[in-house]
């Protein structure tokens, strides 16, 4: 394979990072208006500097090529004391995304690309996932697992259980508190070496 073709790969690795990073910034600004909002940070392969892997593409994977890590979707760590406007919250993320995708100001980063973990300030403790759907129950399949939608708009993930490390790197990749405002924008976070 051509290290041109290798090169080109790499960097649309990088670019679909930096588009999860600047959407990480569009609903961490949307969310910024909620009072019970208390901290805001990037978790996952998108907070960290890609490293490079043999891939699932078949051309890479048979050759046995490196190329840097392929970033699946934006993972976001809230930490909120009140869950009663979980439906606003949704919203608000939706139409930030929406707005900025139509200004051409965003990332091309669609709602359904967005998991957002939700926890308790102080103790960390999980409290599930933000529901994307426009409707709690909405009647699908994953309203089914027992717990979901016990709290409007609080999806339980069947089987999920959050790793001990999830919230390991987050003081490096804190986006906003509550008591400070915006301490960061995800484009600042690391970069491939």
């Amino acid at each position: 394979m051509r290290q041109s073709k290798i090169d080109e790969q790499n960097r649309y690795l990088e670019a679909r990072q930096r588009d999860f990073r600047a959407a990480a910034d569009v609903v961490a600004a949307a969310f910024t208006r909620f009072s019970e909002v208390v901290a805001i940070s990037v978790i996952g392969s998108v907070a960290k500097p890609l490293w490079k892997e043999v891939p699932r593409f078949r051309e890479f994977h048979r050759a046995g090529i490196e190329v840097w890590h392929e970033c699946g979707d934006l993972d976001l760590a809230v930490w909120i004391d009140s869950l009663a406007r979980l439906g606003e919250l949704r919203r608000a993320f939706g139409l930030a995304l929406r707005t900025a995708r139509e200004a051409g100001t965003g990332s091309g980063i669609a709602e359904h690309q967005v998991d957002i973990f939700l926890f308790q300030p102080a103790s960390d403790r999980y409290l599930g996932r933000l529901c994307k759907f426009n409707a709690c129950p909405k009647g699908k399949p994953d309203c089914l697992v027992p717990g979901c939608g016990a709290i409007a708009f609080s999806k339980v993930v069947d089987g999920f259980s959050p790793s001990a490390d999830l919230l390991a790197s987050v003081q490096q990749s804190m986006l906003y508190e509550r008591k400070t405002g915006i301490l960061m924008s995800a484009l600042d976070l690391p970069r491939p070496q």
